[in-house]
């Protein structure tokens, strides 16, 4: 869910294995940023001249790209730095990870974290430039909400207990209306955070989302054989701001996006009512000018056919998630792809030099609210990927501070 990057960060495996980037071989230089000369030549090319058709590049591509584009500045990075470490050295079993831990671990003080961590994020995001405050009391006086989530809900869902327990600062995590209300207003505030030279909030949330996407693209380029993306489904969709961005990419493709969260695919449903309403209302991702299919049900057991889709993507969803719930996520994804088909993930990246390079005090901030961070930094979602049989897997950091990982079924 993209709420997860806000606080960006899931107890321990083993060290994150060697990526399989194009660039290994001279160290897994770091993604350069979507539109560089380097990624032109490297990345974009590629797609151009694989696509099936020039039906395909969609005008909303294009003007996504130019847009990320035109918000370069001087100060833009011209590669997306890594670390040093295979990890942040506050994950995991060293002193400095031990430390925060012992902070956290202390409820009275773990409390004021929380509160903590919750007014950092929200004077961040309104200084920023995200309307927080303003976002979230619309939808709170939307009165729509609450037959959306009784139209949307399954009520025969078993919850899985990683999912019930407190996270993001909220008691009941992503099972509450509160979150619901601030999720937009959050996945904005990481998208400026993300990518800080920007113009505005709205520009760095599209530079962070192509540089997703165009990985998405330049993985299907390379291995999926020429085919059309003509089904996707968006794991953990949240409120539909990754799923918004999919429909506009892929403009010709059916797109399903499924949550655990009926209070979160009721945001998505009511947004999605609101284009259609009056199309020219903006939201992140644009207007698809498509239905969305909403789907509440756990990813890791969805009731859907096999070999359904062309792709399976799962937007900063990873961090919230132990190591064997992302085993399942991705076994269940594998059983839905189409042979040849591909897989996404975008998350918190381990390698991250910004991540590696976080103070203390908001690295213990950070895990306060993410209650998987060191195992989801330690394990090696490569390695699960390879294991449950993906092919092709590769990563690529497609932003300063989280990795895109492909994979072909």
């Amino acid at each position: 869910m993209e709420l997860a990057a806000v606080a960006s960060t899931c107890m321990p495996c083993p060290r994150l294995a060697a990526s399989t980037h194009a660039a290994a071989s001279a160290g897994h230089r770091g993604h350069p940023p979507v539109g560089s000369s380097s990624l032109t030549a490297a990345g974009v090319a590629a797609i151009r001249s694989k696509s099936t058709s020039s039906r395909s590049r969609s005008a909303g591509q294009r003007n996504a790209r130019r847009s990320a584009g035109a918000a370069r500045a001087a100060m833009a990075p011209t590669e997306y730095a890594e670390g040093e470490r295979d990890a942040p050295e506050w994950a995991g079993e060293t002193k400095f990870s031990g430390m925060v831990n012992a902070l956290i671990g202390f409820k009275p003080l773990y409390d004021l974290m929380k509160i903590g961590a919750r007014q950092v994020l929200m004077s961040t995001a309104e200084k920023s430039g995200v309307p927080w405050r303003k976002i979230v009391e619309e939808l709170r006086q939307a009165p729509e909400l609450l037959a959306e989530k009784e139209a949307l809900e399954n009520k025969d869902i078993v919850y899985p207990a990683y999912y019930v327990q407190p996270f993001h600062a909220y008691d009941q995590g992503n099972l509450c209306w509160q979150a619901a209300y601030e999720v937009e207003a959050a996945t904005l505030s990481m998208c400026r955070r993300a990518i800080p030279w920007a113009d505005s909030a709205e520009e760095a949330a599209r530079i962070l989302r192509v540089g997703w996407l165009d990985a998405i693209q330049a993985h299907r380029a390379a291995h999926a054989g020429g085919a059309p993306v003509q089904s996707v489904l968006d794991v953990g969709c949240s409120a539909g701001v990754s799923t918004r961005w999919l429909a506009t990419y892929f403009p010709e493709a059916d797109i399903t996006g499924l949550d655990a969260s009926a209070y979160f695919l009721a945001v998505a449903s009511h947004r999605a009512k609101q284009q259609q309403q009056d199309p020219s209302v903006q939201l992140q991702g644009g207007n698809p000018g498509k239905p969305i299919h909403w789907v509440h049900a756990l990813g890791e057991d969805t009731h859907m056919p096999a070999a359904s889709f062309d792709l399976v993507s799962f937007a900063f969803v990873f961090h919230e998630c132990p190591p064997d719930a992302i085993r399942g996520l991705l076994a269940e994804a594998k059983r839905l792809l189409k042979p040849g088909a591909t897989v996404a993930i975008t998350d918190n990246s381990p390698k991250s030099k910004v991540i590696q390079n976080l103070p203390a005090p908001v690295a213990a901030l950070m895990k306060s609210t993410e209650p998987h961070s060191d195992a989801y930094y330690l394990c090696s979602l490569e390695g699960i990927m390879r294991d449950l049989g993906f092919s092709h897997v590769t990563t690529v950091l497609s932003d300063p501070r989280h990795r895109t990982v492909t994979g072909t079924a």
